[in-house]
């Protein structure tokens, strides 16, 4: 069975941190890069990080520097710190493989607010 539940979001101030987890089914962790997405109010869903199963990691120009993605394998589950967090910042982020369509599953996700 398919499974990906996101926890960790809230509210923070401007400048403040966040660590966010993933836990995800094995069929969906053990073959595959594993990654963060975020969708901010009025936009599409776009990709944030990346992370190979041997550790390799990717990010997007906007959060490089401030966020650090990371994953246990022996727990199934994939992890963003976020640090020196900005108000665009806020959004759903959700966690997944890579690549995915917006036709595959995909968790909950959890909501991120970052005020000003």
């Amino acid at each position: 069975q398919v499974q990906l539940v996101e926890s960790g979001g809230g509210l923070v101030q401007a400048g403040g941190s966040l660590r966010l987890s993933c836990a995800a089914s094995r069929s969906i962790f053990i073959l595959n890069v594993m990654a963060w997405y975020r969708q901010a109010p009025g936009k599409q869903r776009e990709w944030v990080a990346s992370i190979t199963r041997s550790g390799n990691t990717n990010y997007a120009d906007s959060v490089k520097g401030r966020f650090t993605i990371s994953r246990d394998n022996a727990k199934n589950t994939v992890y963003l710190q976020m640090n020196s967090l900005k108000p665009e910042d806020t959004g759903v982020y959700y966690c997944n493989k890579q690549p995915v369509y917006n036709y595959e599953y995909w968790g909950q996700g959890t909501q991120v607010t970052v005020s000003s």
